[in-house]
């Protein structure tokens, strides 16, 4: 008995492991097909939806911390609380009637007296108190809708552009247009040169990765990016193999956003590219797995005081 739950233990673990190393085989590409790196202020908000990309997946890796949204103030009620403990016009209504009555009745005129005394009077002060009421809770409602916050529409940049690759390069293709979301936006005003930037860093920093090249990776990415792809490539090399990444043509791609935090600016671009993405023993130099591909990321880039465009992070879909 003893014997066959063992023999079924073994080969779950066996099957387990065998599954493990096949899910680290589908994930082999540059950024371990991990949502890595950060997006400054808004590493942890979605970016906006594209026609190449409807949704992105959250931050699986980053050295970014949540920003702590601060509380909207409240309006807590008086610890006195009921309808005399109430701030405003309706406290100080109360209060004021309260203190009639009450004079009424130290100068010997009765609680009534002192509103004006008598029935009729009774009578006047409800309907005083009806009109006041009415012109308060229309003083009230007009004071609210001055306090709500006006929604001013966003604005994007969003011309065709034309780059190397004709109409399904970056700023082009179906995917740019009049179909983009309204919530895309561009605070910066990426320009044909800036998307020219985007698509050559895509395929220098694949090329660098798949070289194992860590100084041509620095010259291209954020540190903490290279922290990343360092360790892919330390795992690649326990592993005894190199994951070769070529052929790289980008096929589409559209701005999602674009920003400015202090000095520098950020921009998030879809892409969905072509690449053949390989591992490859490292003694024998043969295949293991992959082959060409098509992929769909959203890479985020960084500038600093004006210098030169590098990669902040690469976010998967969903």
């Amino acid at each position: 008995m003893f014997r066959k739950v063992y023999r079924a233990l073994a080969i779950f673990a066996v099957a387990a492991t065998a599954s493990g190393l096949l899910a680290s085989g589908a994930d082999a590409r540059i950024g371990g097909g991990l949502s890595s790196g950060s997006r400054g202020t808004r590493t942890f908000s979605p970016p906006p939806a594209t026609s190449t990309i409807p949704s992105a997946g959250p931050m699986q890796r980053t050295t970014a911390q949540p920003n702590v949204a601060s509380p909207r103030p409240s309006f807590a009620p008086s610890p006195a609380g009921g309808f005399f403990g109430r701030s405003g016009i309706w406290g100080g209504l109360a209060a004021g009637f309260l203190g009639a009555g009450l004079f009424g009745l130290m100068f010997g005129h009765g609680f009534a007296g002192g509103l004006g005394g008598g029935l009729m009077s009774f009578l006047g002060l409800i309907v005083q108190l009806g009109l006041i009421a009415l012109v308060a809770m229309l003083v009230w409602r007009w004071f609210q809708r001055r306090n709500v916050p006006a929604f001013a529409s966003p604005s994007y940049r969003d011309g065709p552009h034309t780059g190397p690759i004709g109409l399904t390069g970056l700023g082009g293709g179906s995917g740019y247009g009049s179909g983009a979301p309204a919530q895309r936006s561009d605070d910066v005003g990426i320009t044909g040169t800036d998307y020219d930037a985007f698509e050559r860093l895509l395929g220098d920093v694949q090329a660098a990765y798949s070289n194992e090249d860590i100084n041509a990776l620095r010259a291209r990415a954020t540190p903490e990016m290279v922290s990343y792809f360092s360790e892919d490539l330390a795992q690649n090399a326990s592993r005894g193999v190199v994951n070769r990444v070529t052929d790289s043509k980008l096929l589409q791609g559209d701005l999602a956003e674009a920003w400015r935090e202090g000095g520098s600016d950020y921009a998030t671009v879809a892409m969905r590219f072509s690449i053949n993405d390989t591992m490859v023993d490292r003694a024998s130099g043969k295949v293991v797995e992959g082959g060409p591909q098509e992929v769909s990321e959203l890479w985020t880039f960084r500038r600093t005081s004006g210098g030169p465009w590098i990669l902040s992070a690469i976010q998967q879909t969903h």
